[in-house]
């Protein structure tokens, strides 16, 4: 990513120890105190503009805003500021592995913004960018209602997908099949933000059937009178490594477990008191 270094902070403010740069940004913050007048700012950065204060907060989005760096060119500290608040107010970013991120809540609109990386201002040159009217490049975003509308773009997507096509399609004998495309398709069309009435839980179907093949385990079954009783019958594959437990009698607990090892079944059980 390249950086542009351009409207960078003036050396003659020297930040809060500088006590003349100082006075001459608390004088020039008394002068704009007209609701949306425009001035350059003291040490270098956006325009100061003043805000009355009345912002309506409804209807607004949350945007992510990313400064990305290389491992090579870490920054420490990173800011952002934009015209949302009439770039009064310096945002602090988020350190992730290869970015610094912050989310900020915004009317749907066109907003210019700018990082503050270490100190210097940046733009993003990845990103949309403008000129103000002071001559400054800045960072642009145009925000839209329709970037938010998360579940109409999902019933959009929805329509025009194969699944969808598939619902609208299936008839009622279908509808009964238990396989495991019919059961996805089901959580398909339950997507909803209605939390469901006690009747419609009570109606729902139950969990499926175990498997029958989990049912034969060895140590449920009776070891017949014709067999070695220290040579269990050869276990069913689905069987193995599988952890398996008997009812808690006379205060004991027991564990098992079946490993095969080429043509040898091992099955170990672990005896435990509660």
């Amino acid at each position: 990513m390249g950086n542009n270094q351009s409207g960078g902070p003036d050396a003659r403010y020297g930040g809060p120890n500088d006590k003349a740069g100082l006075r001459r940004h608390r004088m020039m913050s008394e002068t704009a105190k007209i609701a949306g007048q425009v001035l350059p700012n003291p040490d270098g950065g956006p325009p100061m503009i003043f805000d009355d204060g009345n912002e309506d907060k409804s209807g607004e989005c949350p945007v992510v805003f990313r400064w990305s760096f290389t491992q090579n060119a870490q920054p420490r500290v990173v800011h952002i500021v934009g015209s949302w608040d009439n770039w009064q107010t310096r945002i602090p970013m988020v350190k992730s592995t290869n970015d610094f991120s912050t989310i900020i809540d915004l009317q749907p609109g066109q907003y210019e913004y700018k990082f503050q990386v270490d100190g210097s201002w940046v733009v993003d040159d990845n990103q949309g960018k403008a000129q103000d009217v002071h001559g400054n490049e800045n960072n642009m975003i145009n925000i839209q209602d329709s970037d938010f509308a998360v579940f109409e773009a999902l019933d959009e997507d929805f329509q025009s997908s194969t699944a969808g096509e598939v619902l609208r399609g299936e008839s009622e004998s279908t509808k009964n099949h238990d396989t495991p495309n019919d059961r996805e398709l089901e959580k398909l069309r339950s997507f909803t933000q209605e939390i469901p009435s006690m009747d419609m839980l009570r109606k729902a179907a139950g969990p499926p059937v175990i498997p029958p093949q989990l049912m034969q385990v060895l140590l449920n079954k009776e070891t017949p009178e014709s067999c070695d009783p220290n040579v269990l019958p050869e276990p069913n594959h689905v069987m193995l490594n599988h952890m398996y437990a008997l009812s808690i009698k006379d205060s004991v607990m027991v564990l098992s477990s079946t490993q095969r090892y080429r043509k040898k079944f091992v099955t170990t059980l672990l005896y435990k008191p509660v």
